[in-house]
């Protein structure tokens, strides 16, 4: 087996087509941010926006992460964005089991490549695909799971909260949560390359 490289991994994402969502895509959305981030944030799937630009949470749920993040003086762009899926599933809809199957090759590429202390899941394909299908995102939302040494905190997407704002203030608790646990690892210094 090759050694994992980005290289690897960017190459293994364009020549992709383990299953049929390749098809009907612009562009694939491998995942952006900062690679050597102690940080990664995994949601479900690239959107419009997302498949016509290539990069991942960019349309308004992006633009709401992105005031989330600043919210607890976290820099976008000193974070790691992914998804599930790395092309858009038709009309936005949820990834199947196969399609986040065939795409978990990639995921697992990326995670140990950035080798991340906390990883935020984004909602409920996320939470489900990543810690298991008995998980639920308005019972396990907010909670810390541990993993193979690395701590895992699912939350609501910002596409959900956009449908429904009410849910905010539980994702403002849970960014809370996250700011919290950074400074108790002391994992800021690491994501500003100095003190916030």
């Amino acid at each position: 087996m090759p050694e994992i490289s980005w290289e690897l991994f960017h190459h293994q994402v364009a020549a992709c087509a383990l299953c049929p969502l390749h098809q009907g895509v612009r562009n694939k959305v491998p995942g952006q941010g900062d690679v050597g981030a102690p940080l990664m944030l995994i949601g479900e799937g690239p959107g419009q926006v997302e498949d016509e630009e290539g990069l991942a949470f960019v349309g308004p749920a992006g633009q709401l992460l992105t005031r989330m993040l600043a919210a607890i003086s976290l820099p976008r762009d000193r974070v790691y964005i992914c998804n599930i899926v790395k092309c858009r599933p038709p009309n936005n809809r949820v990834p199947t089991e196969e399609e986040a199957a065939a795409c978990r090759i990639h995921l697992r590429m990326q995670t140990a490549l950035i080798r991340p202390q906390v990883i935020v899941l984004l909602g409920s394909t996320a939470a489900k695909n990543i810690l298991g299908p008995e998980i639920r995102i308005t019972r396990d939302r907010g909670r810390w799971f541990e993993r193979k040494g690395v701590l895992f905190l699912p939350t609501y997407h910002p596409s959900a909260l956009l449908r429904d704002p009410a849910r905010k203030r539980e994702a403002w608790e849970d960014m809370q949560r996250l700011r919290d646990k950074l400074t108790e690892l002391n994992l800021y210094p690491d994501i500003y390359g100095g003190t916030p």
